[in-house]
């Protein structure tokens, strides 16, 4: 810890329980961590796309896996999980022990670690075991194995074992960082789609609603309008400390490291390369892409359809939250929360109903006494009214006020609302899957122009 720069030191939260095996005692700039729970066979995928990835920057890196599970896992995910650390502790040592493994793996400049949260003694406790956790005990980690010996930014990356990336992913986020001086970020994305038609449709229309949401959130000028999926994440080892670190959630880790990431600073999209998530179903987390494709695959076997599974906010709730942003972080002063929230109910009833439900009188009261200026009192209301509370604010619209809509008629409509015209000429309530993939290929397409204006 002596040796460690102060930012860490001031880090309260960190957890060096565990130890890193690696095959040397070298430092480096960028670290990625890499949680796995029984995936053995997505990890020989995942490290035969390593293997290709550009050398420019993969001296400085290192690959670090965290392979966990609980106290009380079954004996099944216990032998992959041995099974997984072996052959990656073998591929450190010089030793290829599946054939599936690219040949060239070994002399590809990898640079390979283990933590190993899985073997007894070693597992993480059941009344924490998930993703977080692993998350946080490999970032942690990571924070003692950068060199601070140089001025590059020290950069940690969140990858998962079930993805693939393209040959520029590292070269794309290393040079992102330093040359545009980052701090937070994450890397555009791409499912990678089942064979199996139905799960193909649910893993399409999955990821056609992350950006729906995420691009009318940029609509209404939310400050948090980001994409929050765990393996595309990236932050230096200096903001990541700032932020708190990683939580031990079970589910929405991402969402909520995010959160903390962006009150510390601004979170960029990094759209010259890919992260390729598989679109599988998962039993890991109780949302998400696994989850949400187990759900539309079983509404299709219960129902025949699975329109249930294809609805989604409706616009008009982000037309009233654009409207909202508007009033909420207008610059000129308020005397007191009433003011706020009569500008808040000429926007939409519902939305004071929701803050006076949120204590959002106390709070301003708050603000203003511990504000000493204009600037303080919009920082502290970017605080209050956060990623959670606006997600609460959408919920809480919909529940009492708009429902749900069909996705591809959601989907329409944010095309009317920024101006464009796809072409696409959609037939029936839920079209085809040829034209389920125009209208990701098109979103696609327009995200990383949205995201990036």
């Amino acid at each position: 810890m002596n040796n460690l720069p102060e930012f860490i030191k001031k880090y309260k939260q960190l957890d060096l329980s565990r130890s890193i095996f690696t095959r040397d005692e070298k430092k480096y700039d960028s670290i990625a961590v890499v949680p796995a729970i029984d995936e053995y066979d997505n990890l020989i995928v995942l490290l035969n796309s390593l293997a290709e990835l550009e050398k420019k920057y993969l001296d400085d890196t290192l690959f670090l896996f965290v392979i966990n599970n609980s106290d009380k896992a079954g004996e099944g995910v216990k032998e992959n999980n041995r099974r997984s650390l072996e052959m990656i502790n073998n591929l450190i040592r010089n030793k290829i022990t599946d054939t599936r493994l690219n040949p060239g793996i070994i002399e590809s400049g990898l640079n390979l670690g283990t933590v190993d949260a899985s073997t007894s003694g070693n597992e993480l406790p059941d009344k924490h075991a998930g993703v977080g956790y692993a998350r946080k005990t490999g970032m942690d980690l990571a924070l003692t194995k950068f060199d601070y010996s140089n001025d590059k930014k020290k950069i940690i990356i969140c990858l998962d074992a079930d993805c693939t990336v393209d040959n520029n992913y590292l070269t794309e986020i290393v040079e992102s960082f330093n040359k545009r001086n980052l701090n937070a970020a994450y890397v555009d994305y791409e499912h990678t789609l089942p064979s199996d038609e139905i799960e193909k449709s649910a893993a399409i229309t999955y990821e056609i609603f992350l950006r729906y949401y995420t691009l009318m959130l940029k609509y209404t000028n939310s400050p948090y309008a980001y994409q929050t999926i765990g393996s595309t994440m990236v932050c230096t080892a200096e903001f990541y400390c700032k932020a708190g670190g990683m939580n031990k959630k079970k589910a929405g880790e991402d969402f909520y490291f995010l959160e903390k990431l962006r009150k510390q600073t601004d979170i960029k999209l990094i759209s010259g390369a890919k992260v390729r998530p598989a679109g599988r179903i998962s039993w890991r987390v109780p949302f998400g892409t696994g989850r949400s494709i187990n759900e539309f695959c079983n509404s299709v076997k219960e129902k025949g359809n699975a329109e249930s599974e294809l609805s989604v906010y409706n616009p008009s709730i982000f037309l009233l939250l654009k409207k909202w942003h508007a009033v909420y972080y207008r610059h000129d002063y308020y005397e007191n929360g009433r003011e706020i929230l009569n500008s808040a109910v000429s926007v939409h009833e519902g939305i004071e109903k929701f803050l006076v439900e949120q204590g959002f009188p106390i709070a301003w009261e708050r603000i203003n006494e511990n504000a000493a200026s204009p600037d303080q009192i919009m920082k502290q209301k970017f605080l209050w009214f956060d990623a959670f509370r606006t997600m609460k604010l959408i919920h809480y619209l919909r529940d009492n006020y708009f429902p749900n809509v069909n996705l591809f008629d959601a989907v329409d409509r944010m095309f009317e609302l920024y101006d464009i015209k796809p072409g696409i000429a959609r037939k029936g309530n839920i079209p085809g899957i040829e034209e389920q993939m125009k209208y990701l290929d098109y979103i696609r397409k327009l995200y990383v122009k949205i995201m990036e204006s």
